[in-house]
């Protein structure tokens, strides 16, 4: 008996999902790995085109449960053993008023994950020192310092969260930083905040940056990303809708359960 010529029953696509309505590009992943993927591609596809044009990368992370797989992932990937962390330097988006060892520290958490592993000398690593009094002129300094070369004044690559009340970096809502025009690092503090008071990277500095990421998963997002894309609702609101980069490079990153709605 001849085989059969019948066709192989294939298992039915999944339909692509719509992005949402928001600003910049929006990349739609099926899930969280797909998501870091994603953002591991064009994080690597810009710091070695930094390097290649300046001779150094500035990327700024942001701290929080969300992105720390995605850290990891870095250090672990074959995929990203072409990454320039020699000529990178790394910044904190924001940090609770907190010593940098304290287990609520930000800087804590991305200092244990690319410290040992990444090879970024400790000179060019810079976290913020939230204790001192004086610590946002500091940060300030330093980043002025250091971007005032080869960087030309810009970040070039900043890596968001956004809470599910849209806030990002440690931009809350209703809370005096979102009207701050001038300084680069701002205290943050107030009802909206989760405490303890926080030291954030402010809108100037970060739509300065030559690209914004926004890296958005779970299912918990989707009313919130479904709430930028449709309603009227302004910064002071929703402080995530204050990130635009002036050089239009702004890029969403996102899992279908976050862009379910």
């Amino acid at each position: 008996m001849g085989e059969s010529t019948d066709p192989i029953p294939l298992m039915p696509l999944e339909p692509a999902m719509p992005a949402p309505t928001l600003p910049g590009r929006v990349k739609v992943e099926a899930d969280s790995h797909g998501v870091w993927d994603a953002l591991g591609a064009a994080l690597m596809a810009f710091a070695l085109d930094a390097v290649a044009r300046r001779g150094e990368f500035h990327l700024a992370l942001s701290g929080g449960s969300t992105p720390f797989p995605f850290y990891m992932m870095l250090m672990t990937d074959p995929r990203y053993r072409a990454m320039p962390w020699a000529h990178t330097h790394l910044w904190i988006v924001d940090e609770r008023c907190v010593s940098v060892d304290h287990e609520k520290s930000n800087w804590r958490q991305i200092h244990e994950i690319f410290a040992e592993h990444s090879g970024i000398p400790e000179g060019q690593m810079h976290p913020i020192d939230a204790t001192l009094p004086n610590a946002c002129e500091r940060y300030e300094a330093s980043l002025r310092a250091e971007l005032a070369g080869a960087a030309q004044g810009r970040l070039d690559f900043a890596l968001l969260g956004m809470g599910d009340n849209g806030h990002t970096a440690s931009l809350f809502p209703q809370t005096p930083v979102l009207d701050e025009r001038e300084r680069w690092v701002a205290p943050c503090d107030g009802p909206s905040v989760t405490p303890p008071p926080r030291i954030t990277m402010t809108y100037p500095l970060l739509n300065g940056a030559r690209m914004v990421a926004v890296l958005v998963v779970g299912a918990g997002k989707a009313a919130m990303i479904r709430q930028i894309a449709t309603g009227g609702d302004d910064l002071h609101t929703l402080p995530i809708k204050g990130i635009h980069p002036e050089s239009g490079n702004l890029a969403w990153f996102l899992d279908r359960a976050a862009a379910s709605q």
